[in-house]
């Protein structure tokens, strides 16, 4: 199985290209992993919501030309399907037995995901409806797979 992880920002904090590293590690017994981070638009201050618009759509031009035909895209949105680790894992281990082989989780910017990268996503799941730092969410996601892998291995973990 094939997961590319496409998010807006890079990460510049050690600790935590620390812990992407360890995780990216990790999973490399279940997956092929591909990260690519996108550049994040400058958001103005007192940008308009015009301006926030527009943004987003840039940001979402970007995500989107690197998708391809064959991915299943999962868009990590507030609006999406909350479920539990076990349920991911479930989700994940169906898509593979349905022959999704190829899935591609999407982060968008700090406006969050254009409408034709939701248009796009086949799923959109949400982690919780509070607030995350999208550099440390990625740390978040890639623990969930990783613990989504261990379960669907029967491996032990952490309840």
């Amino acid at each position: 199985m094939s997961i590319s992880i496409i998010c807006v920002g890079k990460v510049k904090e050690k600790y935590l290209r620390s812990a992407i590293d360890e995780y990216a590690k990790r999973l490399s017994r279940y997956c092929k992993l591909n990260i690519i981070e996108l550049s994040d638009e400058k958001t103005p201050d007192n940008a308009s919501g015009k301006e926030e618009t527009l943004i987003k759509v840039k940001e979402g031009e970007a995500i989107l030309k690197n998708i391809k035909d064959n991915m299943f895209v999962i868009a990590l949105e507030l609006k999406g399907n909350m479920v539990s680790s076990e349920e991911f894992s479930n989700y994940i281990m169906d898509l593979g037995v349905r022959g999704e082989s190829n899935i591609v989780f999407v982060i968008g910017g700090s406006l969050g995901l254009s409408k034709g990268v939701l248009e796009r996503s086949n799923y959109k799941l949400c982690f919780s409806k509070m607030t995350f730092p999208h550099q440390l969410f990625r740390v978040m996601l890639l623990e969930q797979i990783y613990r989504g892998f261990r379960i669907i291995s029967g491996e032990p973990y952490h309840k």
